[in-house]
């Protein structure tokens, strides 16, 4: 094995600087080992590590002796490009929560007033919640399309008439939040109307849509409505 003279002239030779352990006693750090640095930038060469150095004397003779340390001069001061590295695939995207349709609830009421102003209705919240308590009480749905927070919104009520046998079902609203349109939720939402009318013993469901409103018009009619009769409308007076 070489000695630290002989070492420090290879290192010279090849344009580095050797280092040697200022510990003196066997066994404790790094005792015995030895660094190599870039001779004129002071730049690590071999065996600096953070903890001090880590190369063997026989390491250093092999390094300097080899073809690693001309190649390592050569390339002195010289821009090393980077390994490629294999591109990692995307994380996988998490999965869309479950779409559920469920009755409207007190936590939602923030949420459905917004909804009801893209129809163009504006409604505070504390209105929103009186108008929810008495629909509920009144035994008319108000139904929540959830999917991760609510996206959709439909209220139904069911009228007694003279001249039909069977009560009348109505979807007297209906919204689905703008980012979620045409995913299936506006048709989830009526699926759930139809089944809870029909379970309360309706033999006919009609929905009250605003004229202007073709593309609404076009999903009802897509879903089975036919256009039966004009409805008309009177504002009356406080």
């Amino acid at each position: 094995m070489s000695d630290a003279d002989t070492l420090r002239d290879m290192a010279a030779n090849r344009g580095c600087r050797l280092v040697r352990s200022r510990v003196r006693t066997p066994g404790r750090g790094d005792y015995g080992k030895f660094g190599l640095k870039d001779a004129k930038t002071g730049k690590a060469v071999l065996g600096i590590g953070k903890s001090g150095l880590t190369a063997t004397a026989d390491e250093v003779e092999a390094f300097l002796r080899g073809g690693t340390a001309s190649a390592w001069k050569s390339s002195v001061g010289k821009t090393v490009p980077k390994p490629k590295t294999r591109e990692q695939a995307p994380a996988p995207s998490k999965p869309e929560p479950e779409l559920v349709v469920r009755d409207a609830r007190p936590k939602d009421i923030e949420t459905l007033a917004a909804l009801i102003a893209a129809l163009g209705y504006e409604v505070s919240a504390s209105d929103l919640r009186k108008r929810l308590a008495a629909l509920k009480k009144a035994g008319m749905a108000v139904l929540v399309a959830d999917q991760g927070g609510a996206i959709g919104l439909l209220t139904t009520a069911i009228t007694h008439v003279l001249h039909r046998p069977r009560p009348v079902g109505r979807i007297s609203l209906m919204v689905v939040a703008e980012s979620a349109r045409s995913r299936g939720v506006g048709a989830a939402l009526v699926a759930e109307a139809e089944a809870r009318l029909r379970a309360a013993g309706c033999g006919l469901i009609e929905v009250t849509s605003n004229m202007r409103r073709q593309r609404a018009h076009a999903f009802y009619e897509r879903l089975g409505y036919e256009k039966t009769s004009y409805r008309f409308g009177k504002m009356l007076q406080e």
